[in-house]
């Protein structure tokens, strides 16, 4: 069976025979098979194996089958158990699967029964593993924070924490690959909401399912219909529903969209007046006051999502923010590659800088993992980046100032970039800055005694 394939089984009985001819019909299964005729030489191939599914016999001298069971806790917690019972020793395979086996099957010993049994709870063992993968990496995206101190950065941001106590609708607006989405991630989290962040990107979804998506639809309510269906606006009562890509909407959609937002509810698919409970948050990479003047997007809707607009910054505005995240992004994936943690060597860094970044922050992310997938050097060098990025000539790095920037934070501006630019080397700062290594000590120093 195909469940079998790549699957480790771990087969325990005293009786030779047994054992040998299991081993063998598990093997043509595709499976890895390992045998022990004990408990504890059973304890000893989990330690020193990964097993996915336990078969053991229940009645055996010295450790017995519910024993083992017990003994899996420790050694090999995420192993499932299958135990083999004689006819009229029910009630003890009962209590096997009380203390955590997964099935049992009755011997005589059936072919076909015993495959489908152990094939089941491998897939199972898969299974508990994917769902745990995946809930690390949910975790991990949850925990993701915006890394960078850069006055865009810090403008958008302020705003975002300002906005988020409120119960304003909030269009966070900027490039693809901007951290739109950790904006609202963080707009949520400092809010008063107590439900979910419900996220939504409305780019990915066919036009025929973005009205069901949304709002949910009742038994029948059209062909494949078969059973009811809360959309994301119910899933995220009492929290915040973000809907990403919102200017992708279709007229109709649209319509319905203004309505919760004006009257706070909807109406299912062929359903019934519901209340609607959410905070809402989109966001977008369009112009959609383009879109509205195209005749593409609703005017009425756009005023109501515009309430608090928010612009996610492009990297190549927040230049300054490129070493942060490339020192982030280095722990992330050489912890994640079980590689030593790699450092990036001023020209790599010069270049990585000097780039305009057209995916921003989602690509360096992406040029970052490759580096340390590929490097052959314990440093991140220039011959580790793509072409493009390697031929940007670090000359080409340099700041701008809107035109009433105080000369205080140019001042505190240029010497961070500076430092970004020289990697923290205060002496090679001054020389590049005209001024001596204890000026640039004192107003580090006073920043930290001033705060954020």
């Amino acid at each position: 069976m195909e469940s079998l394939k790549s699957s480790t089984i771990l087969v325990v009985d005293d009786e030779r025979s047994n054992l040998d001819s299991l081993e063998r019909i598990f093997q043509r299964e595709g499976a890895r098979v390992f045998s022990a005729s004990t408990g504890r030489e059973a304890i000893d191939v989990c330690r020193n194996h990964r097993v996915d599914v336990v078969l053991t016999d229940l009645m055996m001298p010295g450790m017995s089958g519910i024993e083992l069971i017990q003994a899996l806790r420790a050694v090999a917690p995420d192993a499932e158990a299958v135990v083999m019972t004689a006819y009229g020793t029910i009630e003890t395979a009962v209590e096997a699967m009380r203390e955590g086996a997964y099935d049992f099957v009755e011997k005589p010993l059936k072919r076909m029964q015993n495959v489908k049994t152990v094939s089941k709870a491998a897939e199972r063992h898969r299974l508990v593993a994917e769902n745990r993968t995946l809930k690390k990496e949910l975790s991990a995206l949850k925990n993701r924070t915006i890394i960078g101190n850069s006055p865009a950065l810090r403008h958008a941001l302020d705003t975002a924490n300002q906005a988020a106590p409120s119960t304003a609708t909030v269009l966070v607006l900027g490039e693809s690959g901007t951290g739109k989405e950790l904006i609202a991630r963080l707009i949520h989290e400092h809010s008063e909401r107590t439900g979910p962040l419900v996220a939504v990107n409305l780019a990915a979804l066919p036009e025929t399912v973005i009205e069901s998506e949304l709002f949910g639809h009742e038994k029948g309510a059209f062909t494949g219909a078969v059973q009811k269906r809360d959309g994301r606006i119910a899933q995220a009562r009492g929290g915040t529903l973000f809907l990403d890509e919102i200017g992708e909407l279709t007229p109709q959609v649209q319509v319905k969209l203004l309505r919760v937002l004006q009257e706070g509810e909807y109406e299912p698919v062929g359903g019934k007046t519901q209340q609607a409970d959410f905070r809402l948050v989109a966001a977008t990479n369009r112009d959609l006051r383009q879109a509205v003047a195209d005749g593409e997007f609703r005017e009425d809707l756009f005023y109501r999502l515009n309430v608090i607009a928010i612009t996610s910054p492009r990297l190549a505005d927040r230049r300054d923010d490129v070493p942060l995240l490339v020192d982030h992004f280095l722990d992330v994936y050489c912890t994640k590659n079980g590689k030593a943690r790699m450092d990036v060597d001023r020209d790599a860094l010069d270049r990585l800088m000097a780039y305009d970044w057209p995916g921003n922050v989602r690509e360096l992310e992406n040029v970052i993992e490759r580096a340390v997938v590929l490097s052959r050097s314990d440093g991140l060098t220039v011959a580790d980046l793509p072409a493009p990025i390697a031929s940007a000539e670090a000359s080409q790095a340099s700041l701008s100032f809107a035109i009433g920037t105080t000369m205080s934070e140019i001042e505190r501006r240029v010497l961070h970039a500076t430092l970004s630019h020289t990697q923290g080397d205060k002496q090679l700062a001054a020389q590049l800055l005209g001024i001596s290594a204890r000026t640039i000590y004192r107003k580090i120093g006073a920043e930290r005694e001033d705060g954020p």
